[in-house]
């Protein structure tokens, strides 16, 4: 394959879901801005979609990636193709035209490269994601001439062999792994998992740029992202919706035992029946603040059950202002969609987005990232 001979472009794909693709470019386009005095974020073909203040729809990592980093570039170039509902089954009944989605992609990557120093093309979810429309992430980085920087998740076995699968579907459509990001290394085990990724990489000719340690913050969601998962609303301290937490507690025990167990930055999960417990939860966050030990207690709370908080409960949160809804389902339920909860990076929540890059950043070898794909400044 012959590469685009301005060799300003990669392609970021992940071996599979939930590895961190998203975080991991938010690294690269901050390191690279470093480095270059025009950086672009290209998402080809977008799964989820938003709406921006200007009424158009764009993927939705889009609106991150522009508004973070102030990138002058128009939506319409950045999120070229959206799969909105239905589209696939639309594209199988000859409603969709491969041709002209290629099209699309072309002048849209085009016009981007007339004014940039570098691009980040981030894809959606591994090599494979986007077959059924003839137009998976390895065939997108083969039309545009693009190498695949491929980020896999931290360990040895498991991630080898995930490696080795997308790096078959890359062969088949003639486009190089010019490299492999780890992400979610636990710290402890760093120096072993690079050493021994680095012997087994050795056998492709495929080089190690970076190995990221697990930080439990950067999978932290806000109290705001459980009010999305339950599809639901805060009720009080709409102000703090973007807080995050250092405990999560499901609190069934007796009062008693409860005292013992309240700490600062802890999410309170308990049936909206039990006032006792929200009781003390208010009185333990005005006691804090009235001996000034620090500012409040940095709680939030998620009432379940099928008996809805009384509006006398509702007020007392709302004057505590801490943050808090409630969902009509079980507790124990409740409890098992936020243990398995995966949140997602959302623009507003620009503590975890920088706590991200800071670490994301400091992890990877860019000098040797950009050898390797070949950009060099103008």
């Amino acid at each position: 394959m012959t590469y685009n001979s301005r060799n300003q472009a990669f392609f970021v794909a992940s071996t599979g879901q939930h590895v961190g693709k998203t975080t991991t470019c938010l690294g690269l386009v901050s390191g690279l801005k470093k480095r270059f005095n025009k950086v672009s974020f290209l998402k080809p073909i977008g799964q989820e979609s938003l709406e921006t203040d200007s009424g158009i729809l764009v993927d939705k990592d889009v609106p991150l990636f522009k508004d973070y980093f102030k990138l002058d570039d128009p939506y319409e170039l950045m999120s070229p193709i959206l799969f909105s509902k239905g589209f696939t089954r639309d594209y199988l009944d000859g409603k969709i035209e491969l041709p002209s989605l290629m099209g699309c992609l072309d002048v849209c990557y085009e016009e981007l490269l007339s004014y940039n120093d570098c691009i980040v093309v981030e894809g959606t979810g591994h090599t494979g994601v986007g077959t059924i429309i003839d137009f998976n992430n390895a065939q997108v980085a083969a039309r545009l001439k693009t190498p695949i920087i491929l980020i896999a998740s931290g360990g040895l076995g498991s991630s080898l062999d995930a490696i080795a699968l997308n790096k078959a579907l890359c062969d088949k459509y003639n486009v190089p792994i010019v490299g492999v990001i780890l992400n979610k290394v636990i710290p402890s085990k760093k120096e072993m998992v690079m050493h021994y990724m680095q012997k087994g990489l050795s056998r492709w000719d495929i080089p190690l740029l970076g190995c990221i340690p697990y930080d439990p913050f950067l999978s932290n969601p806000t109290i705001s992202d459980y009010a999305n998962l339950f599809k639901t609303e805060l009720i009080s301290g709409q102000e703090h919706s973007l807080r995050h937490f250092e405990h999560i507690r499901f609190v069934a025990t007796s009062l008693d035992v409860y005292k013992t167990l309240i700490r600062p930055s802890q999410l309170v999960i308990t049936p909206a029946s039990r006032e006792d417990i929200i009781m003390e939860t208010l009185t333990h966050h005005f006691n804090i603040k009235k001996e000034l030990i620090q500012n409040d207690l940095l709680s939030g709370i998620i009432l379940t059950g099928n008996l809805a908080p009384k509006d006398s409960i509702i007020e007392s949160l709302k004057k505590a202002n801490i943050p808090a809804f409630y969902i009509p389902i079980h507790t124990f339920n409740a409890m098992k969609m936020i243990t398995s909860y995966i949140a997602k990076l959302r623009k507003e929540d620009t503590l975890r987005i920088e706590q991200t890059i800071a670490v994301v950043e400091a992890h990877i070898d860019f000098d040797h990232l950009l050898n390797v794909v070949g950009i060099t400044n103008p």
